[in-house]
């Protein structure tokens, strides 16, 4: 086999979301194949001591959007890299225009970590036949950007029109994302609860991501139909793991909701393992857009059922029968009564945990998108005569 292609991972932002942590887990699993591979990012970013733990080699790079771009020309032609690979829309442009000025032939190759298109014309138009290829990261991403999505009557404007991209079809191909499944995995230890001053009696439902304003990750839907389940499950408790702006707005309107001692709220986790095999339930309420969902996928690979809004990509994620409810709307009305029905089930056994956790792994470790992602990578790296006319959709595979 051939030499691997040498690889810069484009991350302008490295602040903690999932864009962010896929693309270092991706460098980490590129490395473990040997390949070469820097990730060029902000040393001010919060993840940047994770990517030295990780021993992944950081170029610096400036934030502001010409000065990015030299920078990039400037890592590219110093590092003789062959694939340029962006994850933020904000990086898309300034790695492509780095790529043309650093001049070296390298690849520019971009990844839609987001279930719409990009929001201005421009690049809906010109982006994809200026990049050597697109990565859709669910099934449903690459169906936004081949064919579009529309739901004229919804009430999120985000999801009334999502068109797609134009441009040469061919170059877009599927990669689903990958976690850590093991680090991810079943454990019968619950350490955490004590911590929250809940005990075994207690069925705990917990939410995870970030509440900033019009709508977090559904953290009102969630809270509203907490009140309801708890009226029927005086057992049940609700945690709320994530920061923004709502954090003020939605602890007044637990207390409004008569969820004082109920609800508890939690700004930061460093031990998400430890929290999500603490937990009974984790509920995703189907709220904005979801390309996949990376908590649903942690959660699961703990062995801990999932209750979730069927919007997009989410119905991807779930790997088994066994992995919780998948409702058609997220009512608050509908999330209390799935609840009341997990609450009155018993709880998954250790070998059925297990199973599931293998379910996840089969399909979405962290190995498998960097194998599948250095396989893309070979093929763009290619010379040009011996590349495939078309392009390949390797989650399929």
């Amino acid at each position: 086999m051939t030499e691997p292609p040498s690889i810069l991972q484009v991350d302008s932002l490295l602040s903690g979301g999932g864009t962010d942590v896929q693309a270092i887990l991706l460098a980490a699993g590129l490395q473990r194949l040997g390949c070469p591979v820097a990730l060029a990012a902000p040393p001010s970013g919060s993840l940047a001591p994770e990517v030295e733990r990780r021993g992944i080699r950081l170029l610096p790079i400036p934030q502001n959007k010409v000065s990015l771009v030299l920078s990039l020309a400037r890592w590219i032609r110093i590092g003789g890299f062959s694939i340029v690979h962006a994850h933020h829309g904000r990086d898309y442009w300034p790695t492509i225009l780095a790529v043309r000025l650093a001049g070296s032939g390298a690849a520019a190759l971009l990844t839609r970590h987001m279930a719409k298109s990009p929001s201005s014309w421009p690049s809906r138009r010109f982006l994809l036949n200026a990049s050597d290829g697109m990565i859709a990261v669910s099934q449903f991403v690459y169906h936004v950007l081949t064919e579009g999505d529309y739901e004229p009557e919804s009430t999120d404007g985000e999801r009334r029109s999502r068109p797609p991209i134009s441009g040469n079809g061919a170059k877009i191909h599927t990669i689903l994302p990958g976690i850590e499944v093991e680090r991810f995995r079943p454990t019968e230890e619950a350490r955490e609860r004590s911590s929250w001053g809940f005990g075994p009696e207690h069925r705990i439902f917990g939410l995870v991501g970030g509440c900033s304003f019009p709508h977090g990750k559904g953290q009102e839907i969630f809270l509203e139909a907490a009140a309801l389940a708890h009226a029927a499950l005086p057992h049940a408790r609700f945690l709320l793991l994530g920061s923004g702006n709502m954090q003020d707005y939605l602890a007044e309107k637990a207390r409004a909701l008569g969820l004082e001692g109920k609800a508890l709220f939690l700004s930061h986790c460093h031990r998400m393992p430890e929290f999500l095999n603490s937990i009974d339930c984790l509920v995703r309420p189907g709220i904005g857009t979801e390309a996949l969902g990376l908590a649903i996928l942690e959660a699961l690979a703990c062995g801990k059922p999932v209750i979730a809004g069927a919007i997009d990509g989410v119905p991807e994620a779930f790997v088994s029968e066994r992995a919780g409810r998948l409702l058609d709307r997220s009512t608050p009305q509908a999330l209390a009564s799935a609840m009341e029905e997990l609450a009155r089930e018993p709880p998954l056994t250790l070998s059925q945990r297990w199973a599931l956790h293998e379910e996840v792994a089969k399909r979405f470790s962290s190995e498998i998108l960097a194998e599948r992602t250095l396989a893309l990578y070979r093929q763009l790296a290619a010379p040009s005569g011996d590349r495939p006319a078309g392009g390949r959709r390797w989650a399929t595979e």
